[in-house]
């Protein structure tokens, strides 16, 4: 059985503005109906800090030097805070997990038979979250960047805040279409939990959220600059703490940018001939 999705391309433009923005609103007030456990969980994710200023003042009280492949202890600690910024922006929780269970017990069929889009539509879904996480998390993220307002030399230039706003903005792009494509894989393999767990892991190391890609090994810092995790949590915080040569800096975002290409690509084209393989079973 061959399933097509329903596209109307003489739905007038102002009526779509209308579609996406209940689609959002409603995304939002989900978000808020357990506002209690959200909030929790969202205060919880900066205990972490604690942990890392214990680490890193241990680790540099042992070393012999002052700095670390040019960061100090301070310049370290502030890495970690602005990382924790990015991967709040790039991260994905249960996208890549929750598309493959549409996948398989037959939910995705609503998409195909409704003119919505589904990745514009869980695009949306990832905004209102973020959107919603934010409006909680802005007061907690100010208290502790002010009480550890120390650990930064300052605020960079208009320049680097463009850069630096820039690369959050496509990182939180990538992370959503880089999930997505691995969800839209159930198409092929309904299982996709090991393929979750890979990306997972590999993430968590080569982004940068652990430590600072440049305190790896030369060879091995070269090798994880050509692929795309670094963006996701390494570049925008190297780009504030200005770690990134202004000369390198537009490049870099330029590369980020094609690599948003590849995935946005790769994601409508695993869609398209996902759904045409598609047979509907369930839901």
């Amino acid at each position: 059985m061959t399933i097509t999705t329903v596209e109307d391309n003489r739905i007038p433009l102002r009526a779509r503005f209308t579609t996406w923005w209940v689609i959002f609103r409603i995304a939002m007030e989900e978000r808020f109906v357990y506002r209690g456990d959200f909030a929790l969980g969202t205060l919880m994710r900066f205990l972490p800090i604690i942990t890392q200023i214990f680490l890193w003042t241990a680790i540099f009280q042992a070393s012999p030097e002052s700095k670390i492949a040019g960061y100090t202890r301070n310049t370290v600690i502030a890495y970690y805070m602005l990382t924790m910024i990015s991967r709040a922006f790039s991260s994905m929780p249960g996208l890549c997990g929750g598309i493959a269970l549409q996948v398989r017990n037959g939910e995705i069929k609503k998409f195909l038979i409704q003119p919505v889009d589904m990745l514009g539509f869980m695009l949306l879904g990832r905004v209102a979250h973020k959107a919603a996480y934010y409006t909680i998390a802005v007061v907690p993220f100010a208290f502790v960047f002010f009480l550890c307002r120390d650990f930064f030399d300052g605020w960079p230039d208009a320049e680097v805040l463009i850069a630096f706003c820039l690369s959050l903005f496509m990182g939180f792009l990538l992370g959503f279409f880089i999930e997505a494509s691995l969800g839209l894989v159930a198409f092929w393999f309904l299982e996709v939990s090991s393929l979750v767990f890979i990306y997972n892991l590999l993430s968590f190391f080569l982004s940068g959220h652990m430590f600072p890609l440049n305190l790896l090994p030369g060879w091995a810092y070269e090798i994880v600059k050509v692929l795309p995790f670094q963006y996701l949590a390494y570049m925008p915080a190297a780009i504030f703490l200005d770690k990134i040569p202004r000369s390198e800096l537009w490049t870099s975002l330029a590369n980020e940018a094609c690599w948003l290409l590849v995935f946005v690509v790769l994601a409508r084209i695993m869609f398209q001939r996902g759904i045409q393989r598609y047979s509907g079973f369930g839901g």
